[in-house]
């Protein structure tokens, strides 16, 4: 049923995509900025290749890691897609084949250069630029390895609350109806004001942390869809600067992506919930527990509804595609969720690509998008760092979350702690035990199913003296990758709240 109403919300974007000014997000000369250095046009000659190629060399990488971890989840036909598509719009590429997915230890490798990541390792935006933290080890703070004190970054809740208020308050405007019961359930989660709203604040100080790059102009070909995608920015001196950026239409547009994104998290939530047969979410009842299912199921439809709305009104059709495959990758989450076959569910790569579609798909989309109404466009240098620090900084976040899963108490996560081994699905934790202990791994393969499975596979877990530090490496991991990323961007106390962020991902508690 979620997957039937994921898709529909999907084409209903696809649709206010085709309503979007399409003369406007990718016109030639669309995003305002000067030259860059010939060293970053030097980098970026690695990009020039012919298109054929590019499209051969993926698609050999694809077809060698899809042999090994079986196909992806497939929501529309190749033929479909082929079809959809023009010599301008986008050709989007999973994150998880733009960056590293497991570390060079687990057999992980930086994936091949192409199109979306051809500038993850530049450095440009950095040169002759003074940066007090470009060396920054998160091993090196208190709580992992080290005797630094984080607090001595900005506190990323409190330096974007003040501005956060005003889309936090609008919010519940934006999904009121006048049917009282769907209204209540639809505003369920914003009026309690459950939750940091961890991804609004990701977007809004991200959106200040891309304000203080310069956007650059990448080539003179501008025909090419991935020197494109950047809004026109109408500010004083035509380019967003950090002293130009608040109260401006850019940093409206911005902060309303927020908002878009928590809807679209809070509609996944109820869905999931509804599926999962979950009683509490957030520290309170669950949305179907206190309505209905069906009231639940459309409160979570009317909220991608609305969300799509917004979207469409943003005005920036590249926004729109990459955000509605953003709402896609939910799909492709449930349904590779429900329909991975034995040997993958004991496969890392597997789990790592759920837990990229399920959460860090929404988070890495969202970034990459501020960067494009910010006016950068989508194959620079700030653009590609803001979607590599997304997608790492939610794989971390997610591993962190099935770590406390076996670590924390219901009442202090919010929701029913081993909810993940009751619906049969194996986590970071347990596919480690399963490598110490193969006696777990039929019990993985049959989802947990028989009696005393579980119990069996908590007391190999505990018994471990690998898996669970295996799996908190792993959330340390990533969150490097996500701070590495960040420090290609200029120094702001916006970026260096992010950075802090990433800490509190991987030290949180609940």
């Amino acid at each position: 049923m979620t997957a039937s109403k994921y898709a529909s919300a999907a084409s209903f974007i696809a649709a206010m995509a085709i309503m979007a000014p399409t003369s406007q997000a990718f016109a030639p000369g669309q995003c305002i900025s000067r030259a860059i250095p010939s060293q970053s046009q030097n980098s970026l000659s690695r990009m020039n290749y012919v298109s054929e190629e590019i499209t051969t060399t993926t698609a050999s990488i694809n077809e060698s890691t899809n042999k090994e971890l079986g196909p992806k989840p497939v929501v529309v036909s190749a033929e479909s897609e082929a079809l959809s598509h023009s010599k301008t719009t986008m050709k989007l590429t999973p994150s998880f084949d733009l960056f590293q997915m497991l570390p060079e230890a687990e057999g992980g490798q930086a994936p091949n250069t192409i199109p979306g990541n051809a500038l993850r390792d530049s450095d440009i935006l950095k040169v002759g630029v003074p940066d007090t933290l470009w060396d920054m080890k998160l091993s090196d703070y208190k709580g992992l390895g080290g005797d630094k004190k984080i607090e001595k970054l900005p506190d990323p809740f409190k330096m974007v609350e003040k501005e956060l208020q005003p889309f936090s308050d609008s919010i519940k405007e934006l999904v009121s109806t006048d049917q009282p019961v769907l209204s209540m359930a639809a505003k369920h989660f914003f009026q309690k004001r459950h939750g940091k709203r961890t991804r609004p604040v990701i977007v809004q100080l991200m959106s200040k942390a891309v304000a203080a790059c310069e956007p650059e102009r990448l080539v003179e070909d501008r025909g090419r869809w991935e020197y494109s995608g950047a809004s026109i920015v109408d500010v004083d001196g035509g380019v967003v600067t950090s002293s130009n950026h608040q109260g401006s239409d850019v940093w409206r547009k911005q902060g309303q992506l927020g908002q878009i994104v928590e809807m679209i998290h809070v509609a996944s939530l109820i869905h999931d919930d509804v599926l999962d047969e979950a009683d509490t979410r957030r520290g309170g009842e669950a949305v179907h527990k206190l309505y209905s299912n069906k009231v639940a199921v459309l409160a979570g439809d009317y909220l991608l509804a609305r969300a799509s709305v917004l979207l469409a009104r943003l005005e920036n059709t590249a926004v729109v595609q990459i955000m509605a495959t953003a709402l896609e990758s939910l799909v492709a989450g449930e349904i590779m969720q429900l329909k991975s076959s034995p040997e993958e569910l004991l496969q890392m790569e597997s789990y790592l690509r759920k837990s990229y579609y399920k959460t860090a798909s929404l988070i890495c989309y969202a970034c990459r998008s501020t960067a494009l109404l910010g006016g950068h466009e989508y194959g620079s240098t700030v653009a590609t760092a803001c979607e590599e620090f997304g997608f790492h900084l939610g794989l971390a976040f997610q591993i962190q979350d099935d770590i406390l899963d076996f670590t924390a108490a219901a009442d202090v996560l919010g929701k029913p702690a081993l909810a993940d081994m009751s619906l049969g699905l194996s986590t970071a934790p347990i596919l480690y035990a399963a490598q110490e202990f193969p006696h777990l791994q039929p019990l993985v393969k049959r989802r947990f199913k028989k009696q005393g499975d579980k119990q069996t596979a908590l007391e190999a877990l505990y018994k471990s003296k690998t898996a669970m530090d295996k799996a908190k490496n792993l959330a340390k991991f990533h969150a490097q990758k996500a701070a590495d990323a960040l420090l290609r961007l200029p120094q702001s106390e916006a970026r260096d709240a992010l950075l802090r962020l990433t800490y509190v991902v991987i030290t949180r508690k609940k």
